[in-house]
């Protein structure tokens, strides 16, 4: 049993280990769009054999890169039409056990430690004003809150999961004022 257990070591740290490359990429911006694609599809669409996708996809599953496969809900649809961003202001560095169990709650979506004039930010989507207020109300009962902010999506124009692809021009500013 041991050897198993070094063995897939030692195929996740090759998978973690081999960058991303282009077709790499492609595979994960069409599972991005849609996650429902046969092998034989993505192989189409990225100029592969299935069989050669499979590994591909086992690979990157391996690596972490993939973390899960899941539907993507609309909020209206299944009666969460309000989304708000709330800023968490606290005592300390915010991340408590308190604070953290809201996670249970099916209307928190994200919670992210940031850095600026906040604490935590927490992306929810809730049935109505009236649910956002019980919510924020909780969050003044923990310990060690002082405040919040919340802002109102009024409408969302853009909203997806991580993109495999990346955009180097955003490093030029970069990279042209370090070699000055």
């Amino acid at each position: 049993m041991p050897k198993k257990a070094k063995a897939d070591d030692v195929r996740r740290e090759t998978a973690e280990a081999r960058p991303l490359d282009a077709i790499d990429r492609r595979l994960l911006g069409e599972l991005a769009r849609r996650a429902d694609l046969s092998y034989a599809e993505l192989g189409a669409r990225a100029g592969l054999s299935a069989p050669a996708v499979h590994e591909r996809v086992k690979r990157l599953r391996a690596s972490g890169r993939i973390r899960g496969t899941v539907a993507l809900l609309d909020g209206p649809a299944v009666g969460k039409p309000l989304l708000a961003f709330v800023h968490v202001d606290t005592t300390g560095w915010g991340k408590t056990q308190e604070l953290m169990a809201l996670a249970e709650l099916p209307e928190l979506e994200e919670i992210h430690a940031v850095t600026g004039d906040t604490c935590m930010l927490l992306k929810v989507r809730v049935e109505s004003s009236q649910a956002l207020e019980g919510l924020l109300a909780r969050l003044y009962d923990m310990p060690g809150v002082r405040g919040t902010r919340s802002y109102v999506a009024l409408s969302t124009y853009l909203e997806r999961p991580p993109q495999a692809g990346t955009t180097e021009a955003l490093l030029e500013p970069v990279l042209k004022a370090a070699r000055t």
